[in-house]
């Protein structure tokens, strides 16, 4: 009776401690007079329109909610859940339509924009960013309000962008000047350059849509090559504001956008045989369907940013301020939603208990709330299948002996989730190798060094690693091996992307080509050259196509 009394307390105990946390998240979620006007959207956006061969064409068939991760406090106590507008639901005819588009606007390399001069495409890009400068407040608003990222980190996605679009634009200039010149060789003159390699399908994804989607789709337009924009499901309206703009800055049919379901749309564009490129940030399972579909997918080049599962290695002397510091920072920007994100963390055994107790320590202090608050850390999620699906790795997790160890990890209230460190994670749990993508923490806990490399090299995925430590001899000797897996090894820093001059690549089913400033701008095209015998006609003739501008691939001229 008395072990039965006080199984019946704690679990009353373990009941209201979990109606306090959802009480507590619910009213993380405001009533609409706290909003600040500052950062409200100053009307719902009910989009009607897509640009297809430099028009935009108005819709009038089905159309889907755009719903904010976002929820509104009502007087009666329940939840709202914010509508943020709408926009159109197409099919297969109208990608057919943006397709034809852009294979019409390329033309097998003939089109006016492939055909261009480099210094044109680069003018054509400075006004669309001008244009896009002028929609600065209203796209930082609808990050926000489209995927709950903080106001400071949308602001720092926007201008990033800005600053990417820019140093793509001087790395341009740079590999155009440097191409701008004859190389003799064997008796032989050549002249190299880039060249587009034709139309490209671009898919963004929702965690950094405007960030990532323009790492791919602005490199390959300035490069000469046609697009079929897709938008990524969550982050769609965010382009809304910029369709003029795409339109009023490049010809017809560089640039076509096409709103439609991905598994209805994307396979069917393959298909077609005229997709000559696929950029895609999404998951190597969707790449590797999409790469099938292709009637002769050796032509098909695809430059693929995928999965990560990218570990912390914390050796015994490492500093554990700074080690919590930047683990947390890598595991919770943007609630862990981030390819990059340190998806799993392994502590020798010899300060486990410490690490773990300070990562707890230092995680309770950070800011949950909305995304307009000062110093917001822990913000909602995009959708409710994305708690459902970290309800379900954590309970994986705990059913094969592991513990969500800080207090009121795991809990959630719609789409708000409070962040959960899931302590000891080993091998068979679905947390040790699968990607989690979201706010939970796996912590693992190794005695020999032989077991993080093994869990490195059996890994599926390859994209970088953080080496937590103080003795240079023992790091140096961890990366040798390291930098065979993974294409970056961060010492005492959490894993990123940037800087983005920095190769950002991966390797097994991380990624498929490298993307940076530079990169980029290989990866979306080709090197082309002419030839002649170093003869004295030859000279004449080269000369003569020189000074009479007679061709635009073949010239001297230098672009400031």
């Amino acid at each position: 009776m008395e072990s039965s009394g006080i199984y019946k307390r704690h679990t009353n105990n373990k009941v209201l401690r979990r109606m306090n946390q959802l009480n507590n998240l619910q009213h993380k979620f405001p009533v609409v007079d706290s909003i600040p006007k500052s950062v409200r959207l100053p009307s719902q956006i009910h989009q009607r329109v897509s640009l297809v061969d430099g028009e935009l064409k108005l819709w009038a068939g089905a159309t889907k909610k755009t719903l904010s991760p976002i929820w509104i406090q009502q007087p009666d106590g329940s939840l709202q859940q914010v509508e943020l507008g709408s926009y159109p639901v197409m099919g297969e005819k109208e990608s057919d339509e943006a397709l034809e588009a852009a294979v019409r606007a390329y033309n097998n390399g003939r089109g006016e924009w492939p055909m261009m001069k480099v210094s044109e495409r680069i003018a054509c890009m400075q006004k669309f960013i001008q244009r896009m400068v002028e929609q600065r407040d209203l796209i930082i608003k609808l990050i926000m309000w489209e995927i709950g990222k903080s106001l400071a980190d949308s602001e720092k996605e926007f201008d990033r962008t800005i600053t990417y679009m820019r140093q793509t634009i001087d790395a341009l200039k740079d590999l155009d000047n440097a191409n701008s010149r004859f190389v003799i060789a064997e008796g032989t003159i050549g002249q190299i350059r880039r060249t587009p390699l034709g139309v490209v399908l671009c898919m963004g994804p929702y965690n950094y849509p405007l960030n990532e989607t323009f790492a791919t789709l602005i490199p390959a337009m300035l490069m000469g090559n046609t697009i079929i924009f897709k938008p990524p499901q969550f982050g769609t309206l965010l382009f809304e504001p910029l369709l003029e703009a795409f339109r009023d800055s490049f010809p017809k049919g560089v640039i076509n956008t096409i709103y439609a379901p991905g598994s209805l749309v994307v396979p069917h564009l393959l298909a077609s045989g005229q997709i000559n490129v696929l950029a895609l940030i999404g998951s190597s399972k969707v790449a590797d369907h999409l790469k099938k579909q292709h009637p002769k997918s050796h032509r098909l080049r695809a430059i693929l940013g995928l999965d990560a599962k990218n570990a912390a290695i914390i050796l015994p002397d490492a500093d554990l301020d700074l080690t919590v510091k930047e683990c947390l920072l890598g595991a919770l920007s943007f609630n862990g939603q981030r390819c990059t994100a340190l998806k799993m963390l392994m502590v020798h055994s010899s300060i486990a208990d410490e690490f773990v107790n300070r990562l707890t320590a230092e995680l309770a202090k950070l800011k949950v709330g909305m995304p307009w608050e000062k110093g917001v850390f822990i913000t909602p999620l995009p959708g409710m299948h994305r708690t459902t699906y970290m309800t379900e790795v954590i309970e994986d997790a705990m059913a094969k002996g592991a513990k969500v160890v800080n207090l009121e990890g795991g809990e959630f209230c719609k789409t708000m989730f409070y962040p959960a460190v899931v302590y000891p994670v080993t091998e068979g749990m679905r947390l040790y190798r699968e990607e989690q993508f979201g706010p939970v923490i796996p912590v693992s806990v190794y005695d020999d060094i032989e077991t993080v490399l093994d869990y490195v090299t059996t890994s599926d995925h390859g994209q970088q690693v953080s080496i937590f430590g103080s003795d240079p001899e023992q790091i140096g000797h961890l990366v040798d091996p390291l930098v065979h897996q993974v294409c970056r090894v961060n010492i005492n820093c959490q894993c990123q992307r940037g800087p983005d001059v920095f190769p950002f690549g991966g390797r097994k089913d991380s990624a498929e080509g490298t993307l940076s400033v530079h990169d980029a701008l290989r990866a979306f095209s080709i090197r082309s050259m002419i030839a002649a015998k170093q003869t004295d006609d030859s000279k004449g003739m080269l000369a003569s196509m020189v000074s009479e501008h007679y061709s635009k691939f073949v010239n001297t001229d230098f672009i400031f």
